[in-house]
């Protein structure tokens, strides 16, 4: 069963940048590549949002609002990796970021995924 694993979550002064990542395991270049990839975060005390995602053509990405035009999602099958390279960091980008994998079609709702990892911490001091 495919595995999930974040890194790259730091402490950054607001406006400053950051690229998160997130390595599959467990999984052939054949399969990973047949997977939608998402990004979300969970700030304290809210609840999960999701931020971004990418389709298994590798062709279309799509952001929430919130952080369109200063985020951007990425991934690379042959190293079987997604990345979220985050720009113009905001003290409200402050979360717990998790990426996530699902089959056929992708989705903005995360009961839809079927992997997670652990999540990786950004925190953005005012």
């Amino acid at each position: 069963q495919m595995q999930l694993a974040e890194s790259g979550g730091a402490s950054v002064q607001a406006g400053g940048s950051l690229r998160l990542s997130c390595t599959a395991s467990r999984v052939s270049e054949f399969s990973y590549s047949e997977y939608c990839l998402a990004w979300f975060r969970q700030g304290s005390g809210k609840e999960r949002e999701w931020v971004a995602l990418i389709d298994t053509l590798n062709v279309n990405r799509v952001y929430a609002d919130s952080v369109k035009g200063r985020f951007t999602i990425s991934r690379d099958t042959v190293k079987r990796m997604s990345y979220l390279e985050m720009n113009h960091l905001d003290p409200e980008d402050a979360a717990m970021y998790y990426c996530a994998a699902k089959t056929s079609s992708c989705s903005f709702i995360a009961r839809d995924f079927d992997y997670w990892g652990q999540g990786t911490q950004v925190t953005v001091p005012s």
